[in-house]
């Protein structure tokens, strides 16, 4: 059994400032303002905008971002949700774990590695590999076989979603009131995504810190 942590990549990133002279002709338009338009007022704009609400600007779907996440299944549950992305992800019906002889799954935050709760799960996670294991070695269908795997099983979901979804689903991902491991998952993302375009992101970053 391997125990890995949580992360995400970019498949698709554009850059910052094509994604922020988008965003910017786009809510000109309806000002009939493109006159102001300058070498430096894009992110002024869409700063803007957000604060002002007028988030229609950044739904345009030429400015996506996609992102590969590595979670457990039950994060990934809580992802596909969010109906107004694409979602392609690691199918236990179609991948046959005992072909790599173990199972990979997430390490939850909320328990230290000398803690009994750990030790529990971690219990837990080697029976589950065991019975699957000797499930496929009996001949059950990887389809059938799943039914014993753990939701800490890692998957590996991407999910393409416009800069107007991803800022609602960050905004509830990342708030205390969402559930530690996706807290986990998302937390990291808002970071990058604040770091590549300061002005579509770093609001909602300065209300974690």
């Amino acid at each position: 059994m391997i125990i890995i942590h949580p992360r995400h990549d970019f498949l698709h990133l554009p850059l910052a400032s094509q994604a922020l002279g988008l965003i910017e002709a786009a809510g000109r338009t309806c000002y009939k303002s493109e006159d102001k338009m300058t070498a430096d007022s894009a992110a002024r704009f869409a700063r803007n905008a957000i604060k002002s609400g007028h988030h229609s600007i950044i739904e345009h779907v030429t400015v996506t971002v996609t992102v590969r996440f590595t979670c457990d299944r039950g994060v990934s549950h809580e992802l596909v949700r969010h109906r107004l992305a694409a979602y392609s992800q690691e199918s236990t019906r179609y991948v046959n774990y005992g072909h790599a002889g173990e199972i990979v799954v997430i390490r939850p935050p909320f328990w230290r590695e000398d803690s009994e709760q750990y030790a529990l799960w971690y219990a837990a996670m080697g029976i589950a590999e065991n019975i699957y294991m000797r499930m496929i070695e009996a001949g059950v269908k990887p389809e059938e076989a799943r039914s014993v795997l753990p939701n800490s099983l890692k998957t590996e979901i991407v999910m393409t979603a416009n800069i107007r979804e991803w800022r609602h689903v960050l905004k509830l991902r990342t708030s205390p009131a969402a559930h530690p491991q996706i807290r986990e998952l998302m937390l990291p993302l808002l970071k990058d995504l604040a770091e590549w375009c300061p002005p579509l992101f770093d609001d909602l970053l300065n209300k974690e810190e």
